[in-house]
């Protein structure tokens, strides 16, 4: 291996061949640092534009150029709840739940208030990982000259860094306690309010929207059955306790139901995609790197 520090007068003499290809492959670079990265970045700017436009958040009092879309919430094996979720943007601007409850059949209804939205923070987040994407491609516009291969792979792991994470905000929803659901501002959301042996949690999943109604009972004050608190998770299962206002609850039934959101979807091809271009363009400063070794890209 070649010293970095060195320069070319200190290396070897090469033969005509050699400084001829040599030449060539410096003139190949010098264009791939001068025009295709460039070109590359206004690719990912454009794609990624697209999918930032995607998660905009409606403006109250102004027409927003996003459209409302209803999602019909549904389970094939299940029917204890169904319900219209409708979703703007990042925000859910509406709910309506229908609840069986267990044993009785009774069906209890529940809608936001008029004057309440949700705001998802999975999509929230994905969003704001998105744009400081964003920002550093237009931190180095048309004019800017890369004088290096490392400037560009240093340009191209930050810009990875944040779609990665925007694409795991969608992946991985955020796991909670029991309390922390029953405390949520969530809950506060619904006309009539929640009965206190109801909770409700909504998430994303890749490209669904999730809803997770959990029923509960209370364990009698001197029950003989062993207490222990449920952790922190995505979805809790029947027979999860919980301690909440000294008064202890059991997880009774658990109902999920979902909706598939297509602009989600697309919203991870987006993020595959740019992840794609950004690899590519760090494999081709590679190549040049292996010939080329005794120069610090």
């Amino acid at each position: 291996m070649l010293n970095p520090q060195r320069s070319l007068s200190e290396l070897p003499k090469m033969s005509a061949a050699s400084q001829v290809e040599r030449a060539v492959l410096e003139e190949e670079f010098n264009w791939l640092l001068k025009e295709e990265v460039h070109a590359v970045l206004k690719q990912l700017q454009d794609v990624l534009k697209e999918a930032s436009r995607r998660f905009s958040m409606p403006t109250p009092g102004l027409e927003s150029q996003l459209k409302q879309e209803n999602f019909i919430l549904g389970s094939s094996t299940m029917d204890q709840v169904k319900g219209v979720l409708t979703l703007q943007g990042e925000a859910l601007t509406q709910a309506d739940i229908n609840l069986k409850v267990a044993k009785s059949s009774q069906v209890l209804h529940f809608q936001f208030r008029e004057d309440k939205m949700w705001k998802l923070q999975q999509i929230q987040d994905a969003r704001n990982h998105v744009n400081q994407a964003l920002g550093l491609l237009g931190s180095r516009d048309e004019s800017y000259h890369f004088k290096t291969g490392a400037e560009v792979n240093k340009l191209m792991d930050a810009v990875m860094l944040q779609l990665t994470r925007a694409r795991n905000r969608l992946t991985t929803p955020a796991s909670m306690t029991l309390p922390e659901l029953a405390t949520s501002g969530l809950m506060k959301m619904f006309t009539p309010p929640m009965p206190g042996d109801v909770m409700v949690n909504f998430y994303i999943n890749l490209s669904k929207l999730c809803l997770t109604v959990y029923q509960l009972h209370v364990l009698p004050p001197n029950t003989t059955k062993n207490y222990r608190p449920a952790g922190s998770s995505v979805l809790h299962n029947p027979g999860a306790m919980f301690e909440l206002n000294h008064n202890r609850f059991e997880v009774s039934h658990v109902h999920k139901v979902e909706c598939v959101v297509p602009w989600l979807n697309d919203t991870l091809v987006f993020f595959t995609i740019s992840l794609q271009l950004c690899q590519q363009l760090k494999d081709k400063i590679s190549v040049f790197s292996s010939f080329w070794n005794y120069r610090p890209f």
